[in-house]
């Protein structure tokens, strides 16, 4: 073939000849200019606006699943007027520090302190998760091609893993998205420094995260050990200690410091004392191990060593006596996800060209394979709400609900359980039904569908024998009970 007419027009034959040996060079991977480099950021854009609108119509139709939205935002509350984060609905007068080592939190003030409301936070939140997703499929895009690379996209951003803590009201989990998702694609990428600077600030995001830096420390040693690049393999070692270092400072005295009891209320969940459910059974681990490796990398994830950055945080959820850590509910696995969607870029890059057909071929396909496998479990999933009409109507009962308790004025103190208390928080002193510790709250906030006004009247006695409390109103098995003073 003539070699001139082989040359684009308007290129020169020295510059088609170093592009031939620059692609040569390559392998098989296609050149990263001809990757839209939109694509990572559409993509998140798209995810951003699919978990905001999950996690606010959830809001809106008043289907809150837990305490943790109340118990963030009083915290982020007391951030944004420059106060001690007090969380009441731990106990009254309760530093949220006492409880988990999670200061990232504070970065969310300013936001809210312009826009106090809960759906502040689920939506800093849907940012945060669908931010995630570039780095991820910016890194596939680059070394899998187009395709492969919005296909792992696509497969992150649906995984189920993610799904589940969307649909958990807000959680500072999402804080860590992006930081491994970032760190562990400059990993990929071998920039070993950016990874180390990504990696680090996951301490301050919860106590056990430090053990995950620690982890991300040691892969960085594993890729370098042999060629030991200068300063990189001493500073990986010291983010290593670093992270272990951090981890039990957060134990062992800056928890212990802000909890009143003076130690850390989650040690009886992995030690002995407390309420425990026994030990993990084998069958549910291997349960979780699996849906944790197959639909989101086919298994092939299992041939990257990324996958250390895991380990940790299976570590804990399997060691503790806690059946709560153990499945596959709530936002326990999100961290998870990023790690796993990476482990199969790396592994994917790194098995295409197997000189074992049958595994150069699957890791070809997997890609597809698991955006499809995302893709098929979406349908039992929270953003399959998102094709129902009428999921995006706020129900009559929730207004009828929402003037009920609108009848609490601003500033009062309320005892209240989950159903009332993201409807409260921004602006009443809110603590949990039974854990009011003496103090005597001016309402009494419920949902209760099994009790009559009289029943609830009487329970109000047995909480606080020495107040009297009368009915106020109820609607749509939301009660009110309001504090008669002088009796």
């Amino acid at each position: 073939m003539d070699t001139a007419a082989a040359v684009p027009p308007g290129t020169t034959a020295e510059g088609a000849t170093a592009a031939t040996l620059d692609h040569e060079q390559a392998g098989t991977r296609q050149p990263a200019a001809r990757h839209p480099r939109l694509d990572p950021y559409w993509l998140a854009a798209g995810f951003f606006v699919a978990f905001a609108a999950v996690s606010v119509c959830r809001y809106r139709r008043m289907a809150t699943m837990s305490w943790d939205l109340g118990i963030f935002e009083q915290a982020i509350r007391s951030y944004a007027h420059f106060q001690t984060p007090v969380a009441d609905l731990k106990g009254p007068g309760f530093n949220i520090l006492g409880d988990h080592f999670s200061p990232v939190t504070a970065l969310l003030a300013p936001f809210y302190r312009v826009f106090p409301t809960p759906v502040t936070l689920l939506v800093a939140q849907a940012a945060l998760f669908a931010l995630s997703t570039i780095p991820v499929t910016r890194v596939a895009a680059r070394l899998l091609g187009r395709g492969r690379g919005l296909a792992i996209g696509v497969a992150y951003g649906l995984s189920w893993g993610v799904q589940r803590a969307v649909d958990f009201d807000f959680h500072e989990i999402a804080f860590a998205m992006p930081l491994l998702a970032f760190s562990l694609e400059a990993v990929i990428l071998r920039r070993w420094y950016a990874a180390m600077l990504w990696a680090a600030p996951l301490v301050f995001v919860k106590e056990d995260m430090g053990a995950t830096v620690a982890a991300i420390g040691a892969v960085i040693v594993i890729r370098t050990w042999q060629e030991r690049p200068p300063r990189i393999v001493p500073l990986a070692v010291g983010l290593v200690a670093f992270g272990v270092l951090a981890c039990a400072l957060a134990l062992g005295v800056i928890i212990p410091s802000f909890n009143g009891s003076g130690s850390y209320d989650y040690w009886n969940k992995v030690g002995s004392g407390g309420e425990q459910t026994g030990t993990i059974p084998f069958e549910t681990a291997v349960r979780t191990l699996l849906w944790v490796l197959l639909p989101t990398s086919g298994l092939l994830a299992l041939r990257s060593p990324l996958l250390l950055a895991a380990v940790p945080t299976l570590g804990w959820r399997f060691v503790s006596h806690d059946d709560h850590y153990w499945g596959t509910d709530w936002h326990y696995s999100a961290v998870l996800m990023p790690i796993v969607a990476l482990a199969l870029v790396d592994a994917v890059d790194r098995t295409r060209d197997s000189h074992r057909p049958w595994l150069a071929s699957y890791a070809r396909q997997l890609p597809a394979l698991v955006a499809g496998a995302a893709l098929a479990l979406t349908a039992s999933l929270p953003l399959e709400n998102l094709t129902d009409p009428g999921y995006y109507e706020k129900p009559k009962e929730v207004t009828a609900v929402e003037r009920l308790l609108d009848r609490i004025p601003d500033g009062a103190s309320v005892e209240a359980n989950v159903g009332p208390i993201s409807r409260l928080t921004n602006r009443c002193r809110v603590l949990w039904v039974g854990g009011t510790r003496g103090v005597v709250p001016d309402y009494i906030a419920l949902q209760e569908y099994d009790r009559t006004p009289d029943q609830l009247v009487e329970y109000a006695k047995q909480l606080h024998p020495d107040a009297r409390y009368a009915y106020l109103g109820s609607s749509g098995g939301y009660f009110v009970l309001k504090r008669v003073h002088g009796g």
